[in-house]
């Protein structure tokens, strides 16, 4: 990667790194009102979406430091550096966001079953304010680089916490309306479903990199026939494709070209289609010429009948 290009990562980070603090200063004092409101009113979908809240703080807190760890140079043993600590980072908010819709789930359960008396008004007024705060903290994660798994990980934590504040606000004015207080759980039921599945489609995605599957939305089977059809090219195998992080999908070949064919000539152009036309800047392609390759086949067949 070139230098300037380095730059503009950096510029980027240290704008997502802004955004990121601006979100997670905005979630910790909402946090701190929802569990004395909560309290006060005796609302568990207040409770439950401060403990969301409480996620939501330690995803941005990860994601500010995974920001930092991508940023080093790769050295040593650490061939990519720690691009992959992005992955790491969207699995564990993926596992956090299931386990706390478990426990949102349990506790709902409990409540319809005997419901508490809940203050419908403090249940409304704290949630149009959560709404509003989510819609400031996720706006400012809605203009940072959600391709990365890491950044998308902490902006669906985001995302959940406001439907579940709509979820709420309807909650409260139910409750002020007709005194049904089983209102209160059944929102927990719906934010513990929107939960699982914004935690699923992080685990997805993020599982796809740690199985290393080729990037979602590339066909690998059009890549291939893509460099047989490459002029010079007579065969292609050992073709894997798969993204190192998000946003760095890799690839590495074996190709043979005619034997008197230029293979640096031909590997070039592979370069320049596969980035033209897939955008893999990554590749590791091994050129040979076909007549090589069957004299070493021979080779190995007579070595193995002596």
């Amino acid at each position: 990667m070139s230098a300037s290009a380095h730059g503009h990562s950096h510029v980027h980070a240290d704008a997502d790194s802004r955004r990121l603090a601006i979100a997670l200063a905005l979630i910790l004092g909402l946090m701190v009102l929802e569990v004395v409101a909560g309290v006060l009113a005796s609302s568990l979908a207040l409770v439950s979406d401060a403990a969301h809240m409480l996620t939501d703080a330690a995803a941005l807190v990860l994601s500010l430091v995974v920001i930092r760890l991508v940023r080093r140079p790769a050295g040593g043993n650490l061939t990519f550096g720690l691009r992959r600590a992005e992955i790491l980072s969207a699995q564990a908010n993926g596992v956090t966001l299931l386990v706390l819709a478990g426990l949102i789930a349990y506790e709902a359960i409990r409540r319809l079953i005997a419901p508490p008396q809940t203050v419908g008004g403090v249940v409304l007024v704290v949630a149009l304010v959560g709404i509003g705060v989510n819609l400031l903290a996720a706006g400012q994660l809605a203009r940072a680089n959600r391709r990365s798994l890491n950044i998308r990980g902490s902006y669906l934590h985001l995302v959940t916490d406001l439907f579940a504040f709509v979820a709420t606000a309807v909650a409260g004015l139910i409750i002020i309306a007709t005194g049904f207080d089983r209102a209160d759980p059944i929102a927990s039921l719906l934010v513990a479903a929107i939960m699982v599945w914004a935690a699923y489609g992080l685990l997805r995605d993020s599982g796809r990199v740690l199985l290393e599957a080729a990037p979602e939305g590339m066909s690998v089977t059009e890549i291939g026939e893509a460099i047989a059809s490459f002029p010079h090219v007579e065969s292609v195998h050992d073709l894997h494709v798969w993204e190192v992080s998000s946003g760095f999908p890799a690839l590495s070949a074996h190709v043979l070209v005619p034997p008197d064919d230029d293979c640096h000539g031909v590997r070039r152009g592979l370069e320049r289609m596969l980035v033209e036309r897939f955008s893999i800047e990554h590749t590791t392609l091994q050129v040979d010429h076909s007549r090589t390759e069957r004299l070493i086949a021979i080779e190995r067949q007579s070595a193995s009948d002596r």
